[in-house]
């Protein structure tokens, strides 16, 4: 078979992602009628209304992030109209001309900073595209320009030290249950995980990078993902080698300089605005808030709700009750809530969103867009960003559709009572593979500390382990699965604006992630005899 043959066998044989999560959703539900036709208790069958509705319902409840990424395309239409990001990548690449590889272990490692330390994911959508194009431009390709955020944020979330939507989530979990934790195995074993998968996928990824920088032909992409590559990015690449033949010409006017700056700038405050200070100790961002005493009134029905929600048990009052709730409630959120209403530190994707938009305007007005040429922009840039709005709101569709159907509890519950009895050798790595199968239903880090956590950490504690080892199994076994999994939109979402597809994905970093598999199930079961247990 001639090359060019077997380029076209290969762009034919592509799957789409709208295909492979609609298969997911389809599979998962037929899945759940086989149980519930054969009486399993805890799951009900899916219907023929729960498929339909699905992906309506993941968009709707993935809607901020939604609309965050529509913003982000009209500002990334704003920055292209100006010229501004092109001239900048190509004035970055020629100065690092021939230390392009320089590039992959600093910014895996400062993405890898945000991942542990606040479990950056969503958040690294909009770098995808910026990193595919930088990549591109300095003779990668976007396979590269991809793995650099997610396997940097990726490695950092794995290896989660104070990322309170993970361990932070799962201590609180276990506190609850009566489980005190010892902050510093979990941090000492975060670390440990954090940077020896860290430096595994930098390894991976400069040896890949290197291997495209001397021939293009090695690219893992098909040849339909090079095209749409090159349609995307391909002008940023020749603007790179037009400024390599001009060494000396100025690259970028004293407008684009200002907006890229702005650009930059844009992104420092969102990522400061995500990072929960408070949970680290830090007010400054809430520094001038003020907060005024409230009194409410509750009714003895109030209370028994309470008390049967935090119980789990039934309370009676003999005659009529009542009492009053007094708690504190902020009026103003700071100095640093002027713009959003919310402080830094406490944004979510409806700030981000407004704070993106703000920004648009700004570098539309810097670079001296015209009203007609703004619109157009910002419209183009947000119709580019349908496609992974759409994606998104699928991969969010098959978490309603588990959700709704109970099969992620009833796998939990059912592989808890398994694994009792078990020695720790045995133990560590079956949790581990527990919870990389609960993290394909279940993609939110936080959602799964709070529906696992209270079973896994008595579980563990019961049995003479340690329940700080336990944390830490979950993260790793969700972090890894967070490396690939396709129901996270974030990940199809970051892959589609890099012009990678997920099957390209999944065969370019399957050896990694099986190699990050075994490191984490050897340091963990490792962790899990050596550290001794309540009873310890």
């Amino acid at each position: 078979m001639t090359e060019n043959a077997k380029q076209k066998s290969k762009k034919r044989r592509s799957v789409s992602s709208f295909t492979i999560l609609l298969a997911i959703l389809i599979v998962l539900a037929l899945v759940t009628v086989a149980m519930s036709a054969a009486g399993v208790e805890g799951v009900t069958g899916a219907t023929v209304a729960d498929v339909a509705t699905a992906p309506v319902k993941g968009f709707t409840d993935a809607l901020p992030v939604c609309l965050f990424v529509l913003i982000l395309g009209g500002f990334l239409g704003i920055v292209a109209e100006t010229g501004a990001l092109d001239a900048g990548i190509a004035a970055l690449v020629r100065k690092l001309k021939g230390n392009e590889l320089v590039l992959i272990p600093i910014l895996m490692f400062i993405f890898s900073i945000g991942g542990t330390t606040y479990g950056m994911l969503e958040e690294t959508v909009p770098f995808y595209l910026l990193l595919a194009a930088t990549m591109v431009a300095a003779g990668f390709d976007s396979v590269v320009g991809a793995s650099v955020v997610l396997l940097g944020a990726g490695c950092g979330v794995l290896g989660s030290t104070v990322n309170p939507f993970a361990v932070g989530a799962a201590v609180d979990s276990l506190s609850s249950s009566g489980i005190e934790v010892n902050q510093g195995v979990i941090i000492m074993l975060g670390v440990i995980l954090w940077l020896v998968s860290l430096a595994i996928s930098i390894v991976y990824v400069m040896r890949y990078a290197k291997k495209v920088k001397a021939d293009k032909g090695s690219t893992i992409l098909s040849l339909q993902e090079r095209q749409a590559m090159e349609a995307e990015f391909g002008e940023g690449r020749q603007e790179t080698e037009a400024a390599e033949a001009r060494p000396n010409e100025r690259l970028m006017s004293g407008r684009q300089k200002a907006a890229l700056s702005v650009f930059a700038l844009t992104f420092v405050v969102m990522i400061v605005g995500f990072i929960p200070w408070n949970d680290f100790g830090v007010s400054v961002f809430d520094a001038g808030a003020v907060t005024e005493e409230v009194t409410e009134e509750v009714s003895g029905e109030d209370i028994s709700a309470v008390w049967a929600d935090a119980e789990g048990s039934d309370l009676a009052f003999d005659g009529e009750a009542s009492g009053t709730v007094t708690a504190e409630e902020q009026v103003s959120g700071g100095w640093s809530a002027f713009l959003t209403d919310v402080p830094l530190g406490s944004w979510y994707f409806d700030e981000a969103s407004t704070w993106f938009l703000l920004m648009a305007i700004v570098i539309g007005l810097i670079g001296g867009v015209s009203e007609s040429r703004f619109v157009k922009a910002f419209v183009n840039g947000a119709a580019d960003m349908m496609s992974v709005v759409l994606i998104i709101a699928m991969a969010r569709s098959i978490t309603v559709l588990m959700g709704e159907t109970g099969l992620d509890l009833w796998i939990l519950e059912n592989a808890a009572n398994a694994l009792k009895g078990l020695s720790a050798v045995v133990f560590a790595p079956l949790s581990f593979l527990l919870y990389i199968v609960l993290s394909f239903l279940i993609p939110s880090s936080s959602g799964m500390a709070t529906v696992s956590m209270p079973i896994m950490g008595p579980l563990a504690d019961s049995l003479g382990f340690s329940p700080d080892v336990m944390i830490m199994v979950f993260s790793a076994g969700s972090g890894l699965v967070n490396l690939f999994t396709p129901t996270s939109g974030a990940i199809m979402g970051g892959l589609a604006l890099a012009k990678v597809e997920y099957s390209t994905w999944l065969k370019f970093g399957a050896k990694l992630f099986v190699i990050l598999g075994v490191v984490c199930v050897v340091v963990l079961t490792a962790a899990m005899i050596l550290v001794p247990g309540a009873a310890g």
